[in-house]
Formats: structure tokens, sequence, C-alpha cells
């Protein structure tokens, strides 16, 4: 019975060990299988050379992070402007001030100036004209001594469209109340207009030429 104890446990040694040295040799077959077989997705990696490697070492040297920011053109930077001269502000203001006075001072006078030439010149236009007459024309509708009846005489040559104005004159110490249309600037004007009153029945009228 010893003997038959011990040989079994001498054939389970044997074996331990049989199955040591198996899977040994089993993992190093296995083992020279792999470093001998292509690695997946590395072998597939094309190699790079050193030119590459030092073409991209200087591409990453001038490599600008905010380079798509640019845009296409980007701007060239350029020097720094010099920054202008300051100014004393209080010379600039107190010329500012001188310059807007001037043009004020200017503005007046040529404001001023202008309805003097614009008469004297409608003056020298006047006189330059051949045969310019020297007087203005009215015609007078009527003369009374009562301002009643030169109201009343008016308001029938308004109610005709005429317009009419009274005047008031002292003639052999009594005051007259003259009805009158006009000015007119020419006698044939004046000459129509009494005619058409004296048609109109507002009376006889008369031409009056007063000097301008």
């Amino acid at each position: 019975m010893a003997s038959n104890g011990n040989a079994q446990r001498g054939g389970f040694g044997v074996g331990v060990v049989v199955g040591l040295l198996v899977g040994l040799v089993l993992a190093l077959a296995v083992a020279l299988y792999v470093t001998k077989a292509p690695i997946p997705f590395m072998d597939k990696v094309p190699q790079r050379t050193a030119e590459q490697d030092a073409a991209e070492v200087e591409k990453n040297r001038h490599w600008d992070p905010n380079a798509p920011l640019h845009g296409k053109n980007p701007a060239k930077s350029g020097p720094t402007p010099a920054a202008p001269a300051r100014v004393d502000s209080t010379a600039a203001a107190q010329d500012a001030v001188a310059s807007a006075v001037a043009n004020a001072a200017a503005g007046a006078a040529a404001a001023t100036s202008a309805p003097a030439r614009a008469a004297s010149a409608a003056a020298a236009s006047a006189s330059a004209k051949p045969g310019a007459d020297a007087f203005v024309y009215f015609v007078q509708v009527g003369a009374y001594a009562s301002s009643d009846d030169a109201e009343q005489q008016r308001a029938k040559l308004a109610m005709g469209g005429l317009k009419a104005r009274i005047t008031e004159r002292e003639q052999s110490g009594r005051l007259m109340y003259r009805v009158r249309l006009g000015p007119f600037e020419t006698r044939d004007d004046a000459e129509r207009m009494r005619d058409q009153t004296t048609v109109s029945g507002y009376g006889e009228a008369a031409l009056v030429r007063v000097p301008r």
C-alpha cells in the first residue's frame, strides 16, 4: 500500500513538471510568432525620413496659431507711427475762438453791405436805361372834403377789385381827402387805368404825376 502511494505522488510530480515544460514551450513559440508577424496598424504607417523631420521642425518654428484669424491676406505689420506732438490746448482754443469771431464779423459786414449794394445797383441800372421815366403815376378817382365820402369811394373801388389809397392834403385852407390808385411805373399803364375807371362809372378820374 505504501509503495502504491509513493508511485502516485511521483507520477503527479512528473505530470506537473511535464505540464510546465509544455507551457513554456508553447509560450516561447507564441513569443517567436508575435515578434516575426507584422503588428496591426503599426506597419501600415510609413516611416519618416530625417529630411521630413527637419522640415517639420522648421515649419513648427514659424507656426502662428492666430494665422486663420488674419484671413487670406494678412496685414503686413509696419512700423508704428510716431505719436503726434502734443499741442497746447489753451493756445488751440484761443485760435479757434479768434477764427470764429473773425468769420462772424465778416459775415455781418457782408450781410449789412448787401442791401446797400443792391439798392445802388438798382438805382444805377434805372438811371442807365435810355429814356427812363423820372416820374411815377397815380389815378385820382376823387377828392372829398369829408373822410366819409372818401371811404365810400374807396369801398366802391374795392368791390370792383381795385385797391385804392386815401391821402390827405390841405388845399385853399381846407383839408381834402384824395382817393388814388397806383402807383404805376409808366404813363401808359396809368392812362389805361384811368380809362377803365371812367368807363366803369366811378366818376371822372385824373392822371397825377409824382417825381420819383
